[in-house]
C-alpha cells in the first residue's frame, strides 16, 4: 500500500527512471561512524560516475563525492554526508557550464558550517513543527527545538548530519538509504528511508524519495538545494525572474509556524503567478515579510489533474539565462529567499554566503500538519510505503 495523502504518478516529460546501464560495475558504497568505504571509478564516453574522497567528518570516518553527468555535458555532484547536492553544472545561454548550487569544497567544511542546510536530504520532517510536539493516537512526542520554540527540519541532528549508504543503481542513477532508529530526534518508529537521484538526457535531475516505518509516525522528506542560476558567488538573486504555480499560500506567525489560514496570493508581494522579479516586493512593508525576513513562505500549488509530476515553479537567471523548471507530486512549495545568508561561510568557489545570493525552492508537504488537522495528513501508518517525486529540469530562455 501507498501513504494515502499521495498519488502514485508517473514521472512526466520523460523523466522516466529507466535508464539503461552501461559498462557499470560500481559497487556499493557503505558507511558507518567508525568505518571508511572504498571509492570506485566507472564510466563509458556518453555519461560516467566518478567517486572520490571528500574529507573526513570530526568522528574520522571518510566521505565521498559522487559525480553524474550525462551526454549533453551536465554534471551533478553528490556527498554521502547529509545525502546532499553540491553541485549542478548546466549549460548558460552561452553554452558556458555554471554551478547553479552553492555549497562547500568538503564534508568537513559541510559538517562545521554554521547554515546546516546547503543541498542536503531534510527529514524526517522538512520544515517546521510548532513547539517541538506533536501527537499519535493520544500519544504526545516532543522534539528537539532548534529553532526558537520550534523544531525545524527534523531537529539537532536530522537527515542533513547522518551518513547515508551510497549504491549506483546504474550510469547515470544514485541510491543513498538512511535507517532512522525509534526515536531518534523524538520521531516514533524504525524508519527506512531511500532517495534515488536520477540525471537524464533533458538535462533534468529526478529525486524519487520512499520511506516505511514499522511504527505510527509523520514524514515529510524534501531536499534543500541554495540556488543562483547566474553561478556561485554571482551576487544577489533579487533579480532572478519567478513563477510560482500557486494561487494560495499559508501565512505565519512570527516564529514562522503557518497560522492555519490558506489565503489567496493575488493583491499581496507573494503573487508569482506571472514571472516577477525576487526582490520587485521583498522590501514591502507587510506583515508577513516582516515574519520571514523576506520570503519563507508555503505556496499550495495549483495541482493538475492526470497522473503526472506537476509544475510547481520556474526561475530565470537574469545573466545566464538559464532556466529552472521544478517538478513534483508534492502539494506544497517552499520559498525561501535566503534572508539568513550572514556571509558566515566560503563556498567552493571562495565567495561568501552574502545575504539573499541565493534561494531555495523546497518541494513538501504542509508544515506544522501534525498539529494541523485541516492541512492533508503526514502519517506514516506500517505497511504502507511513503512515495513520492520530485525533479529539476533545466534549460535556457529563448
Amino acid at each position: 500500500m501507498e501513504i494515502k495523502y499521495l498519488r502514485s504518478w508517473l514521472p512526466a516529460l520523460g523523466l522516466s527512471l529507466a535508464i539503461s546501464l552501461q559498462n557499470c560495475n560500481l559497487k556499493e558504497t557503505k558507511n558507518t561512524e567508525s568505518g571508511t568505504a572504498t571509492t570506485t571509478e566507472t564510466g563509458n564516453s556518453d555519461s560516467t560516475i566518478t567517486v572520490a574522497a571528500f574529507g573526513k567528518l570530526k568522528s574520522g570516518t571518510e566521505m565521498q563525492v559522487y559525480t553524474l553527468r550525462n551526454a549533453k555535458g551536465m554534471e551533478a555532484r553528490f556527498t554521502n554526508y547529509g545525502g546532499r547536492i553540491i553541485s549542478l553544472l548546466v549549460p548558460d545561454k552561452n553554452g558556458k557550464l555554471t554551478d547553479v548550487v552553492v555549497g562547500f569544497k568538503d564534508a568537513t567544511t559541510y559538517e562545521s558550517s554554521k547554515e546546516p542546510y546547503f543541498g542536503a536530504t531534510i527529514g524526517r520532517y522538512g520544515n517546521r513543527i510548532a513547539k517541538g510536539k506533536f501527537s499519535l493516537d493520544g500519544r504526545e512526542y516532543t522534539l528537539f527545538t532548534n529553532n526558537g520554540p520550534n523544531t525545524l527540519h527534523g531537529g539537532k541532528k536530522g537527515f542533513q548530519d547522518v551518513v547515508w549508504d551510497a549504491k549506483q543503481v546504474n550510469a547515470k542513477t544514485l541510491e543513498l538509504s538512511y535507517l532512522s532508529k525509534d526515536m531518534e530526534e523524538g520521531f516514533p518508529g524504525n524508519l527506512q528511508v531511500k532517495v534515488t537521484y536520477a540525471l537524464n538526457e533533458d538535462n533534468a535531475l529526478t529525486m524519487d524519495y520512499e520511506a516505511t516505518t514499522d511504527k505510527k509516525t509523520v514524514v515529510n522528506l524534501t531536499n534543500h538545494a541554495f540556488f543562483n542560476l547566474n553561478g556561485e558567488g554571482s551576487g544577489t538573486i533579487l533579480q532572478h525572474l519567478l513563477q510560482i504555480n500557486a494561487d494560495q499560500y499559508t501565512p505565519v506567525n512570527a516564529t514562522l509556524i503557518p497560522t492555519g489560514k490558506i489565503e489567496p496570493v493575488a493583491g499581496t508581494p507573494f503573487d508569482f503567478q506571472k514571472p516577477t522579479a525576487i526582490g520587485a516586493r521583498i522590501e514591502t512593508k507587510n506583515e508577513q515579510l516582516k515574519n520571514g525576513g523576506g520570503y519563507d513562505h508555503n505556496y499550495v500549488l495549483n495541482q493538475n489533474k492526470g497522473n503526472n509530476l506537476n509544475l510547481a515553479a520556474r526561475a530565470t537567471g537574469d545573466k545566464s539565462g538559464i532556466v529552472m523548471e521544478v517538478y513534483t507530486q508534492e502539494p506544497c512549495l517552499q520559498f525561501y529567499s535566503g534572508n539568513f545568508m550572514k556571509s558566515n561561510n566560503t563556498f567552493k568557489n571562495g565567495s561568501k554566503d552574502d545575504f539573499r545570493t541565493a534561494f531555495c525552492l523546497e518541494t513538501q508537504h504542509f508544515p506544522d500538519s501534525p498539529n494541523q488537522p485541516q492541512f492533508p495528513s503526514t502519517v506514516l501508518e506500517p505497511g504502507d510505503t511513503y512515495k513520492t517525486s520530485s525533479s529539476y529540469k533545466f534549460s535556457v530562455a529563448k
